[in-house]
Parts: C-alpha cells; sequence; structure tokens
C-alpha cells in the first residue's frame, strides 16, 4: 500500500493495554466489532464444550490477526486468552470494511487473512486425522518455525509461548504422550528442548516425520 493509505489505516488502528498472561481479549458470546492485530506475546483461542471441556483451537503469534469468527455470527464463537503478557492492536471491523473498499489492495490482504483462517480449520482437521501422534507433534514444530522465518526470526531456534497442557489439547494428545515424543525426538537428536526452548537439529528428519507437507500450516 502507499504511505497515504497506510496512514489511513493507521488512523482507525487502536493501540490498547498489554494484556497479562490469562487474560482475555475476548471471549465466545462476546458482540463482534473488531478484528486484533498480535503485537507481542502470544495468545490462544479455545471453546468450550457442553460439558465444560475446554478444546484450545489456535495459537496466535505477532503479526497475526484473530477474532475473524465473529464476522458471519455477529458475535465471538471462540474465547482468546492471553499464553503470556502481549499487546493487541484492535482494529474496528466496520471501519476496516469500509477502508478496504476504498484501498483495493487492503481488501486483498484482508480476504487472504479470512481464507487462511479457513485453511487452519480444514488442516487441524487433516492433523487430528493422522494417525501418528509424532507427526502430530512434527507439524506443530514446523508450522512454528515457518511462521517464525516468516517474520525474520530464526526458524531453528525458537521458545514455545504455550504449555504442554495446550499443545496436548490442541493435538487431541495425552501431556504425557506429547511429553514422550519431545524426549524421543531429542534422543534421535532431532531437537533439543530447554524448558521452553526449542531448536530444530535435524529439520530434514522432521520433515520427514511430517511426510504430508499439507499440513505445514498456520495454526
Amino acid at each position: 500500500m502507499a504511505p497515504a493509505q497506510l496512514d489511513q489505516l493507521d488512523r482507525i488502528i487502536h493501540r490498547g493495554r498489554p494484556l497479562k498472561r490469562g487474560e482475555h481479549l475476548f471471549r465466545a458470546t462476546d458482540g463482534f466489532d473488531s478484528v486484533y492485530a498480535v503485537r507481542s506475546g502470544a495468545l490462544k483461542t479455545y471453546v468450550v464444550s457442553d460439558e465444560g471441556e475446554e478444546q484450545v483451537t489456535g495459537f496466535y503469534l505477532p503479526g497475526e490477526v484473530l477474532g475473524m469468527d465473529g464476522i458471519s455470527t455477529a458475535h465471538h464463537v471462540s474465547n482468546a486468552k492471553a499464553l503470556e503478557t502481549a499487546t493487541v492492536c484492535e482494529i474496528p471491523f466496520s471501519q476496516l470494511e469500509t477502508l478496504s473498499q476504498q484501498i483495493p489492495s487492503l481488501q486483498h490482504h484482508f480476504f487472504r487473512l479470512m481464507s487462511n483462517e479457513i485453511r487452519s480449520d480444514r488442516e487441524l482437521h487433516m492433523l487430528l486425522g493422522k494417525k501418528s501422534a509424532d507427526d502430530r507433534v512434527a507439524s506443530l514444530l514446523l508450522s512454528l518455525s515457518a511462521r517464525h522465518q516468516r517474520r525474520g526470526l530464526s526458524d531453528h531456534r525458537f521458545r514455545l509461548p504455550m504449555s504442554r497442557y495446550d499443545i496436548a489439547n490442541y493435538l487431541g494428545m495425552a501431556v504425557e504422550t506429547v511429553s514422550r515424543i519431545f524426549t524421543r525426538f531429542q534422543q534421535q537428536q532431532w531437537l533439543r528442548v530447554t524448558g521452553r526452548d526449542i531448536e530444530i537439529l535435524d529439520r530434514a528428519r522432521l520433515c520427514g516425520q511430517n511426510h504430508d507437507p499439507a499440513l505445514e500450516f498456520t495454526l
């Protein structure tokens, strides 16, 4: 976009206060007014079943947009919670919609974001349908690696903002299974894991474990 168009976009963006770890950005059934761009930190989205069980549906890193789940329903259908101290930009959707009609490149970018959301939902279902738990964990790590690379950061050294519990919940696995897989990947010298810090040592083997390239997705 041209500088003048970027200025127009900047004028509608609201920069809110930081979210503390565990604080909600929005909850399911909250009215939908805005979408949100992550500036720093990380958030997760989740839904709660009728039985009160939480299901993690996505993780969002800096530069990524969340909150589009409410566009068609006029209210959010998921909850968004900070995994660590995070800052977000609020973009009022009505103003974004108006501006997008005036700036075709912005409209194209927003449509691409919506397409990515649909693709992520589809690929999550594909991932959960995979038989191998090792494949699921490898897919997650490769996705996070690719997302760090897109931000100009290291694609082989990064920190996991989410807990092992959240990883297990997202991947449809037991926490103990996730821990065993991380241990096994370390023993095979595919990874070095120190707490939440990850170093990919053998990307080729990790990619070989995740033999379906369609599953290296944006979560």
